[in-house]
Formats: structure tokens, sequence, C-alpha cells
């Protein structure tokens, strides 16, 4: 057999009795990496150090080593992106620990987990209590999810029936002292917005060493001296005292005219205006 021919076929042959060996130690040995990576990782690695070290040794050979080792996970993905079936062999399932509350205790034998190691990945979830969780698998990353049970969840808008204004990306208008204009035209700002903004706040783009800016087109930035103390943006609760001045002034003119007619329009948009700022007021405090 030809040297070339004989590198290839136990190349193959390694990697693949190293990813049943993977796969016998189980998801332990893995964090965020696929069975796959994890193999080629630490095999080219090998490789690589072996044909560094070894001068004597034809550095062909390591280099076809390590395409074989660096091209079949690469195949495996796209075979992986069209075949389940394919997919859950070579990357595996997740594993269900916990389930409508009680700890699946063949499933942790089956990981080779403990139960400590079960309490450690639940406390790196901010969870302390196992009869606090519903719901917990061990995804093939050898991550642990957890839902926890309804009554321990946090609230949200929704739970509350309260509608909020949908949250944007913010767009990194500075970066390093220099002006970003690409995120500025996503946001429909300009560069003279951008100074204004800045001037606003006392400090100029030189010093800027990042900015950004939210979904409510306020402007936030880090300066280089981080000495300097930058006062927060004003423009929401500026808004919301805006809207508090202009309902109390409706009020006023309802007690302040005769008319009947104009107190019914002056009561009516004072009212109107106050339930638009009951809907904002939690935005415009944030």
């Amino acid at each position: 057999m030809a040297d070339w021919l004989d590198i290839v076929v136990r190349s193959l042959v390694l990697l693949v009795a190293l990813f049943f060996i993977t796969k016998w130690l189980g998801k332990k040995q893995l964090s965020e990496l696929s069975f796959f990576e994890y193999v080629t990782g630490i095999t080219i690695g090998g490789i690589g150090a072996e044909v560094a070290m070894g001068l004597e040794r034809n550095i062909f050979y390591g280099i076809t080593g390590m395409a074989i080792f660096g091209g079949v996970p690469f195949l495996v993905g796209l075979i992986s992106l069209k075949s389940k079936t394919f997919r859950d062999f070579v990357e595996g399932k997740g594993s269900v620990f916990i389930k409508d509350g009680k700890i699946m205790e063949d499933n942790l034998k089956k990981e080779r987990y403990t139960t400590d190691e079960l309490l450690e990945l639940l406390r790196k979830k901010d969870v302390f209590q196992v009869a606090d969780v519903e719901f917990a698998v061990l995804e093939p990353t050898g991550d642990l999810s957890v839902l926890l049970k309804k009554e321990n969840q946090p609230l949200t808008a929704k739970d509350l029936g309260v509608v909020v204004a949908p949250v944007k990306e913010p767009q990194t208008v500075i970066m390093d002292g220099e002006i970003l204009d690409e995120p500025l035209s996503t946001i429909g700002r300009n560069r003279r917005w951008l100074k204004t903004e800045l001037e606003k706040q006392g400090v100029t783009i030189e010093n800027v060493f990042l900015g950004q800016v939210d979904s409510y087109g306020q402007l936030t930035v880090d300066l280089f001296d981080d000495k300097l103390q930058l006062p927060s943006p004003q423009e929401k609760p500026l808004i919301l005292s805006t809207m508090k001045e202009c309902q109390a002034d409706l009020e006023l003119f309802a007690l302040g005219t005769e008319s009947k007619e104009a107190q019914d329009m002056y009561s009516k948009n004072s009212q109107k205006l106050q339930e638009a700022i009951d809907k904002v007021v939690s935005i415009l405090k944030n």
C-alpha cells in the first residue's frame, strides 16, 4: 500500500475509533462542542505537534492526516443537515434529568452524573432547589436547560396584561472615536444629529470610546477617560414630564371655563391623555 493511502486509511480508522470512545465517555467531556468537533480538535492538535516535533517525518503526511480529520466532520455536517436520524446518532440527543418536577435517576446514571453534579449545574442556572424545577434536559453540548415551575417563573408584561413597545437591537454609531455612518443611516439619523446629542452631554466625538443608540433613540456613550461622569439620558423622562404637564393643563382648562361644551372637551381629552400616560409610564421611567 502506498504511504499516502496508508495515512488516509489510518486517519479514517482513528477518527471512527476516537468518535466511539468520546461517545462512551459521555457529555461530561464536552463544552459547546459536538463529538466530531471535540475529537477533531484534539487529533489535529496532536498531529500538528507530532509533525512539528518529528522532523524526520514527511510533512506531507501530517498535512494529509489533518486534512482528513478536518474534512470528515465537514462532510458529516452536510449529511446531518439532511438526515435527522444521522444527526441524532452523530451529535447525540438531549437527556432528560428532571421531568414533572422529579429527578430521572436512570438518565443521570446513563450520562454518569452524580446528584452533586446535577445540583451544581442547577446552581449555575441560579436554581438552588430542585423542587422549583418543572423540566431540565442535558443538551448534546453538555449544557443543562432548565424550565422552572410556573409559580417560580418571573412575571412578564404578558402575564400582567401590559402592552409594551417592541425593542430593537441597539446600533453602535461610534467606535474608538470614529463615527460609523451605516448604523446611523439604519436608524434614520445623521452626523448632525449625533453631534447635537454629544453636545447635550458635553463631550466630543474624539473622547468617545463607544457610542450606542437604543430603540428609543437615546444615545449612550462610554468615554476613554473612565473618571468622567456623564449625565444619564433625559429624553424619556422629559417626554413623560411634558405629557403630565399637558394633562394637568387640560384639567385646569376644564375647571377654568364656564362653557359646558369646552369643559366636556377638556375633560375628555384629559382622560385620554391620562390613559396614554398609564400605558407608557413604565417605558418612559426606565
